[in-house]
């Protein structure tokens, strides 16, 4: 493999990682910022080095990402840089929009559009598409939905006699709890989504004998996306900390918990799934305990389109590259 071309999928691939902390900055702290549990730069600090440290916890969703996507017998390291490029160049657009997409499903959608540009539609794994992304996909929302509902009467219910403003001051220091839960989570689960496809560059290229993560690049996984956290994603905090429904301590307690539980039994069974949609749908299960209508639907719609145009845009987008890339490499 040319040594450059090895060089440009891993800078490429830890800018991914990268744009993934700021984007998905909002899921870990907007809760918690828009509670004032934390302050900004207090909560982004918080999120950040928990995102470093929650990249160590397994490999599981590393080796679905890097094996059961697309075929590692067809692929080969231009199929990944193409992948890597058209994740970014997804990532950047939707940030900008404001619209808390999917970093994973950016990357999914990459991998299957290089792949199908290079081999046809041989050279993805349908099978593990379907029962590893897209049914997961469906059902960590809503999980994140019904959980937030449940929690959140049940917390009604335990504290039905506590004065509100002991409540909410009891629940903005809950809310670091679990906000420090959600950010961990999700360095567990989306910074191994970076390390499968850098491990799989290595492997295809002869640098490692076995698809085993290496412990460099569970390093520079877990330091891009934890300076990516830092970085910020102000645009996208507003949408879910706000837009979406206004969110008192406990409804935040309630839609970080009820996350973070979907994101790491996800996590413990190597299903790559969008923080992003876990918490939204957590958010949206919060605001439907008082009434349907405390949910600003529109909105909502407006992110559910996001998340519906994120693995078809981002696959065409790596499918353009894909040429490009076979050209100057």
């Amino acid at each position: 493999m040319n040594g450059v071309l090895l060089v440009a999928v891993v800078v490429i691939g830890l800018c991914f990682d990268f744009t993934n902390g700021f984007q998905d900055t909002a899921n870990a702290i907007a809760t918690s910022v828009s509670t004032r549990a934390l302050s900004p730069r207090t909560a982004v600090i918080m999120a950040a080095g928990l995102n470093l440290a929650g990249a160590f916890l397994t490999t599981a969703v590393a080796k679905t990402v890097g094996k059961g996507i697309i075929d590692t017998g067809l692929a080969n390291e231009k199929t990944v840089l193409a992948a890597l490029l058209g994740a970014v160049c997804w990532n950047l657009i939707v940030w900008r929009l404001g619209l808390p997409s999917s970093s994973t499903h950016a990357l999914i959608g990459g991998l299957i559009g290089a792949a199908l540009v290079q081999s046809g539609s041989k050279g993805v794994e349908w099978h593990g598409f379907v029962h590893k992304v897209v049914f997961p996909a469906l059902a960590s929302p809503a999980l994140g939905f019904a959980g937030a509902f449940v929690v959140l009467i049940a917390i009604y219910w335990l504290f039905r006699w506590a004065r509100p403003d002991i409540a909410n001051r009891g629940f903005r220091y809950a809310q670091i709890v679990s906000g420090g839960f959600v950010a961990f989570v999700h360095g567990a689960n989306d910074s191994q989504k970076t390390m499968g496809v850098l491990t799989l560059a290595l492997f295809e290229s002869g640098h490692l004998s076995k698809f085993e993560v290496p412990v460099w690049v569970k390093i520079a996984a877990g330091l891009a996306i934890g300076l990516g956290t830092y970085a910020g994603g102000w645009r996208v905090i507003r949408t879910v900390g706000q837009r979406l429904y206004k969110i008192e301590p406990p409804s935040g307690y309630a839609a970080q918990a009820a996350a973070g539980g979907v994101l790491y039994v996800a996590t413990h069974f190597g299903y790559p799934v969008s923080t992003t949609h876990t918490v939204s749908g957590a958010v949206m299960g919060a605001g439907a305990t008082r009434r349907l209508s405390a949910v600003r639907w529109g909105v909502a719609r407006t992110i559910v389109t996001g998340w519906l145009l994120t693995i078809p845009c981002a696959a065409a987008v790596a499918a353009l590259l894909f040429y490009p890339v076979r050209w100057i490499f």
